[in-house]
């Protein structure tokens, strides 16, 4: 519908997006500068990762029942189709306490959604304010994680070169889940090694406070064993 941002877009996925951009701004064409503009400026209309178009085209494209992954903002979310409308499972930490709020229901690209229960009928939160905070968090922990998949870019865990050009996003979830997972396996294994060297610790100052215990002992019972000595030589005049 829109000419310009179709041309400036076309079919470049996210990452050839931003290079594409940043070629077009370095370029001497005015044309290829004003495309890379026209760009720029979808990416920071589209921030949240969703347009409605791409809604319209999840509608339509999951099934009555169908249960599927929705992966948005380096986050994964489980989501359904019932009677016609998009659900996502919730999962933000606002939500713990919460047992009778289970869906989000995804009608618009800005996030604001209606929350239902496992029937899917309209649960509106208890408390409005500590789900706000728990979401907060699962925002700064996502920020985190995005964070964190950068520095693994820049350290070349993941070997980018080596990744093909027209890899979909699909494909390139699934890279980014594995190093995830791999990640979290590594951080377990520290950690148990961590607490097996704290027990090793543990264990080896034990006998030495035991032996510490016993002199303090022996040093308490040789003044009372004087003390006895004296009294028994002592005689007493009445």
């Amino acid at each position: 519908q829109v000419a310009d941002i179709v041309k400036a877009v076309g079919n470049c996925s996210y990452n050839q997006l931003v290079e594409k951009i940043i070629s077009c701004k370095q370029s001497d064409n005015s044309e290829l500068v004003s495309e890379g503009f026209v760009a720029e400026q979808f990416l920071n209309n589209t921030a949240t990762q969703l347009t409605y178009h791409g809604l319209c085209e999840l509608t339509s494209a999951v099934q009555e029942g169908e249960l599927c992954v929705f992966f948005r903002n380096n986050h994964f979310s489980t989501m359904t189709k019932y009677k016609g409308q998009l659900y996502l499972l919730v999962t933000d930490q606002g939500f713990l306490t919460e047992e009778k709020v289970v869906w989000e229901s995804l009608h618009n690209v800005d996030g604001d959604g209606n929350f239902c229960d496992s029937e899917f009928h309209l649960r509106p939160p208890s408390d409005p304010e500590t789900v706000y905070r728990g979401q907060q968090d699962q925002i700064d922990q996502d920020y985190l994680m995005a964070l964190s998949l950068q520095q693994e870019q820049q350290n070349q865990e993941i070997n980018w070169e080596q990744i093909p050009e027209g890899i979909s996003d699909l494909e390139l979830a699934k890279k980014l889940q594995e190093e995830e997972d791999r990640r979290a396996s590594q951080y377990y294994q520290e950690q148990e090694q961590a607490a097996a060297q704290v027990q090793q610790v543990q264990g080896a100052a034990s006998p030495a406070s035991g032996r510490q215990s016993g002199s303090n002992e022996r040093k308490r019972k040789e003044p009372r064993e004087k003390e006895k000595e004296r009294e028994k030589n002592s005689c007493v005049l009445l």
